[in-house]
């Protein structure tokens, strides 16, 4: 698989861009947003942190 990052300060561009783009999805082309692939990436890293249930979270939220 190969990634590309495309960065367009236009904002008309960027319409055309992604209109051409998704036509390209029934290729296999996989559209992810940089900002979703740092959420992931952040997400990640707490999979090893300890967790608690919801209702201790609540108990003690203050």
């Amino acid at each position: 698989m190969h990634s590309i990052t495309i960065n367009i300060n236009n904002k008309q561009l960027v319409d055309k861009v992604m209109w051409f783009l998704e036509h390209l999805k029934n290729d296999g082309l996989e559209i992810i947003s940089k900002e979703d692939i740092d959420d992931l990436k952040l997400l990640k890293a707490t999979r090893k942190e300890k967790s608690i249930p919801f209702n201790a979270y609540l108990e003690n939220e203050n």
